[in-house]
C-alpha cells in the first residue's frame, strides 16, 4: 500500500551534531558554538533515541549513515565512534554501507581521522569552503589553507579512499580568478568528491546584516551564474560527473546518502532539527538541544512537524528533487508510481528545452541543463503551477529546507 515503507528494503540514518568550535558568518544551521560542556548529556540522549527507534526499523537493511553537523569531528572521535558501535548493535548495517562523517580540518587531525577509520567510517567529508586565506577569514573560518591541504593529506594516511570537499563561490573578497584559483587547487587534492555552493546570505546571519548596512559587497547573481558554470565545465574535464545541482564526483563516489534524499527513499533523522522520511511520514525533531534532550530522556515534546504525505503530494516531489539530479524524471516512471498526467509537463519540459534549460536524452528522461539548474527554482515552480496543484504550493521552500546543504 502506498504511504507504507517496503519491509526488508534500504534505510538511510542521519545523525545531527549541533556543535562547532565557531560559527561561521554565513550559516543559519541549527548548531551551537563551543558548548563543550552540554556534548555527554547529548550523547546520552542520542544512544537513547537510537536504541528506542530500532524496533521500527528491524525490517529494513540501513546502507547509508550520515554524522552531520554542525562540526561532526569537534564531537571528539570517542563520541562518534560510540554513537557507530551502537547503529551497528540496534540496526541491520549493511557490510558494504557508505558511512560519512562531516569535519573541518581545524578538528581533523590524523589520529582522529585514523580512530575514525579504524571505527568503520569510510567517507569523510571536509569543509575546505576555499583555498584563498583572505576569504576564510572573511567569514571567520577557523583554518588556514595549509590546515585544509593537510587534514586532506591526515585522511589519505589514516585510509580513507572516499574524500568529498566542500566549496562555496561567491565568498566576500572573493574575485573570478581567485575562485579559479580555488578549483584548481582542490583538483590538485584529487577528491573523489565535490560539493560547490553558491553563497547564500541568510536572514539574521552576521553576514546577512553586513550585506544589509552596506559593510559587505558580494558578487552580483551573474557574476555568480558566471562562476557556476565554469564550475560545471571545469569539473567536466577533470572528470567529475555532475549528478545534482551542486554535487560533482569521479565515476562510481557519487554520495549514496545524498542521493536518498533526491531519490526519496526512506531514511530516519536523530538530533534537534533533524528529519525523517519514513513510513509514509515526513517528520522533525524539536529545533533546541535542551528540548531534544529532554524530550528523549524526560519524556517532554519532542516532535516538532509531522505530515502524512498523499500520492499526489508525492508525485509533486518526485518532479522537484528528482529534477535536481542529472538522472531527471520520465513519463512512465511518473505515470506509473503516482497516476498523474504528465502531458502538462512535457508541455512545460519542451519550452524549457527551447530555452535552453532542459534535454531530453536517448531514453526518453527529461533532466535540466547547467542553465536550467540556475534558474530551478522558477522552473519547478512553473511546473507546479501547470500541473495546477497550487495547494502545494508550499512544498518547494519546504523542500528546500529539509535538504539544504546536504552533501
Amino acid at each position: 500500500m502506498f504511504g507504507k515503507e517496503k519491509a526488508g528494503g534500504s534505510l538511510g540514518i542521519y545523525i545531527h551534531i549541533p556543535f562547532c568550535r565557531r560559527k561561521c558568518d554565513y550559516c543559519d544551521f541549527y548548531s551551537l558554538a563551543g558548548q563543550e560542556g552540554r556534548m555527554d548529556g547529548y550523547q546520552r540522549a542520542l544512544l537513547a533515541h537510537l536504541r528506542e527507534t530500532a524496533f521500527a526499523a528491524k525490517s529494513f537493511v540501513v546502507d547509508t549513515v550520515y554524522f552531520g553537523g554542525g562540526t561532526p569531528s569537534y564531537y571528539g572521535e570517542r563520541r562518534l565512534r560510540e554513537l557507530l558501535s551502537a547503529v551497528k548493535k540496534c540496526y541491520k548495517v549493511s557490510k558494504n554501507a557508505e558511512i560519512t562523517c562531516e569535519a573541518n580540518p581545524d578538528s581533523a587531525d590524523f589520529n582522529t581521522l585514523r580512530a575514525l577509520r579504524k571505527a568503520g567510517f569510510n567517507r569523510l567529508s571536509l569543509g575546505l569552503q576555499s583555498a584563498c586565506q583572505t576569504e576564510l577569514e572573511a567569514v571567520h573560518r577557523l583554518h588556514t589553507v595549509e590546515q585544509g591541504d593537510a587534514a586532506v593529506a591526515a585522511a589519505r594516511k589514516a585510509g580513507f579512499a572516499n574524500l568529498s570537499l566542500d566549496l562555496i563561490y561567491g565568498l566576500p573578497a572573493q574575485t573570478v580568478s581567485s575562485w579559479w584559483n580555488t578549483v584548481e587547487h582542490i583538483l590538485s587534492l584529487a577528491p573523489e568528491h565535490l560539493s560547490c555552493y553558491g553563497l547564500k546570505v541568510e536572514e539574521g546571519t552576521p553576514l546577512a546584516a553586513r550585506v544589509a548596512d552596506g559593510r559587505e559587497r558580494l558578487l552580483s547573481d551573474d557574476a555568480q551564474a558566471d562562476l557556476y558554470l565554469w564550475t560545471v565545465s571545469r569539473l567536466a574535464q577533470a572528470g567529475y560527473g555532475q549528478y545534482e545541482i551542486s554535487n560533482f564526483s569521479k565515476p562510481g563516489f557519487a554520495s549514496r546518502h545524498n542521493l536518498r534524499y533526491w531519490m526519496s527513499e526512506p531514511y530516519i533523522g536523530f538530533g534537534p532539527g533533524a528529519h525523517s522520511d519514513f513510513g509514509g511520514r515526513r517528520y522533525s525533531w524539536v529545533r533546541s538541544l535542551e528540548g531534544y534532550i529532554s524530550g528523549v530522556l524526560e519524556g517532554g515534546r519532542l516532535l516538532d512537524s509531522e505530515d502524512l504525505i498523499p500520492r499526489e503530494e508525492r508525485g509533486c516531489e518526485y518532479l522537484m528533487l528528482r529534477l535536481r539530479t542529472a538522472q531527471g524524471i520520465e513519463e512512465w516512471e511518473y505515470r506509473g508510481n503516482y497516476f498523474m498526467d504528465f502531458g502538462p509537463i512535457e508541455e512545460r519540459l519542451k519550452h524549457f528545452m527551447a530555452q535552453g534549460w532542459a534535454e531530453k536524452t536517448p531514453q526518453g528522461r527529461w533532466r535540466l541543463t547547467p542553465k536550467g539548474f540556475l534558474v530551478s527554482n522558477q522552473l519547478l515552480a512553473d511546473l507546479l503551477e501547470r500541473q495546477e496543484r497550487s495547494r502545494l504550493s508550499d512544498l518547494l521552500p519546504r523542500a528546500q529546507a529539509r535538504f539544504q546543504g546536504r552533501k
